[in-house]
């Protein structure tokens, strides 16, 4: 596996991130017309992104590696930033994507 597509693919992730980042921001009056494109340009770049890395990555661990990503990303965003709740059990479950997706990545 060439090593651009896990670039590819680890990019696409983080952009993963900035849609439901932009549609919480697009919720507060300051943000109510960027939180919408920031999503939207969010979605295309990590969706262009990820089409990249299939051409050398499979698909089954490239979608759970992008969605790994920005669903443990949104997490630790809403937590650090946003106040969502940071209790062990949450942690854990974050935790328990991690290890799926590394034993993905090492099976």
């Amino acid at each position: 596996m060439n090593s651009i597509h896990w670039i590819y693919l680890i990019t696409a992730g983080f952009f993963e991130i900035g849609w439901p980042l932009g549609l919480k921001l697009a919720a507060t009056p300051s943000f109510k017309i960027l939180g919408p494109i920031i999503s939207i340009a969010s979605m295309a770049v990590s969706g262009i992104l990820l089409w990249l890395s299939l051409k050398g990555i499979p698909i089954g661990t490239a979608y759970a590696v992008w969605t790994g990503i920005g669903a443990v990303g949104t997490f630790i965003i809403g937590v650090v930033f946003f106040n969502d709740p940071s209790i062990l059990l949450r942690w854990i479950g974050v935790s328990l994507i991690v290890l799926g997706v590394i034993f993905l990545k090492t099976a």
